[in-house]
């Protein structure tokens, strides 16, 4: 199963070739993100990626955190990794 994938833009760009393994991998800038707020960014990413994959520890209190899903097109919702 291929995967669309979105790194954001606190994470090395080199981070891109190493997970890339068949699966579509767009940063953040990429996309023209670069800047949203975290609840916004979310959104976005839920209405378009299915893996969000950050090491911003802020994130999971944001506003837009809690309830993503992809209610537009009923794909399953978007799964969101933080690292340290």
């Amino acid at each position: 199963m291929i995967m669309k994938v979105l790194l954001d833009e606190c994470l090395p760009k080199k981070l891109k070739r190493e997970i890339s393994d068949g699966h579509t991998i767009v940063t953040v800038p990429e996309q023209g993100w670069a800047s949203k707020k975290n609840g916004e960014l979310l959104r976005l990413a839920a209405s378009e990626f299915d893996v969000f994959i950050t090491i911003d520890n802020n994130l999971s209190g944001s506003s837009g955190f809690k309830g993503i899903s992809k209610t537009n097109d009923n794909r399953k919702p978007l799964w969101t990794m933080v690292t340290a």
